[in-house]
């Protein structure tokens, strides 16, 4: 039988704390998961944000005022920081990572797009986990992605995934705001329903990614529409992941 494929996405929240500080327990937990669903002959990409946060942790301020640039020095930076982190925790548990960095015209029709399929197959056929992200040193104007939330839903598209995970910080789509007593956290969504008029967004700060709810909800239905079932869920819980696949009422489901 043909091993299953799941994409997770990680985001910047979830793996920093109000300081933004990239927080290693939450990473080790991610990657343990993973190993665990290996065990389980359930292949894994992961979509990783973060560079940007490693970079300033790194960097501090800079002199640069224009935010793209900002952005590709931080990313630059902090991408092997970020790499380092992974490759540090996967050889613990005596696995392999790959960085797949990716701009969005490398998903358009064409030779980029087989090159970029070559490379997953390759590399799952290999037991090798390819972490994937923006390439943001080079993808400015109309060879960005939305967000990483985006290139996590390319991602399933190209490897057939049997679903996408994205992590957030919060437990799912709620009817309200999620610490409101009255709001209830939705289980199960239809790619029909009208679900965006529960999301209020609020601003962010530079290095905490572009994604928000409202975004993650248009990702999330049309990746279902691609009848690849999509999860939003709360990366900071421990063994989400593993909870997600084995049935548990975890986040909220978007229905393939």
């Amino acid at each position: 039988m043909e091993a299953k494929r799941i994409v997770v996405k990680v985001g910047t929240n979830v793996m920093t704390n109000k300081d933004n500080r990239i927080l290693g327990p939450v990473l080790k937990n991610l990657v343990e998961q993973i190993f665990t669903l290996y065990e389980q002959d359930i292949l894994v990409v992961l979509v990783s944000s973060g560079s940007a946060i490693a970079g300033k942790e790194i960097l501090g301020e800079i002199n640069i005022k224009d935010p793209s640039k900002r952005r590709q020095v931080y990313s630059s930076v902090g991408q092997p920081r970020m790499m380092r982190h992974y490759y540090s925790l996967f050889h613990d548990y005596g696995m392999r990572c790959a960085q797949v960095l990716a701009t969005k015209r490398d998903f358009s029709p064409g030779l980029h797009r087989e090159n970029m399929t070559n490379c997953y197959e390759s590399l799952l056929s290999e037991g090798i986990i390819p972490i994937a992200n923006e390439d943001d040193a080079v993808s400015v104007t109309m060879s960005m992605f939305s967000d990483n939330d985006e290139l996590a839903s390319l991602v399933a598209e190209l490897i057939n995934a049997d679903s996408l995970i994205i992590l957030s910080d919060t437990d799912g789509l709620f009817t309200g705001h999620p610490e409101d007593e009255e709001s209830e956290k939705l289980n199960k969504v239809s790619i029909n329903e009208n679900v965006e008029k529960y999301v209020q967004e609020s601003g962010k700060g530079e290095g905490q990614g572009r994604g928000g709810m409202k975004s993650k909800i248009k990702i999330a239905k049309s990746t279902a529409a691609k009848n690849i079932p999509t999860y939003i869920a709360n990366g900071k819980r421990p063994n989400v992941i593993l909870d997600i696949v084995s049935g548990k009422k975890v986040g909220t489901k978007f229905i393939a």
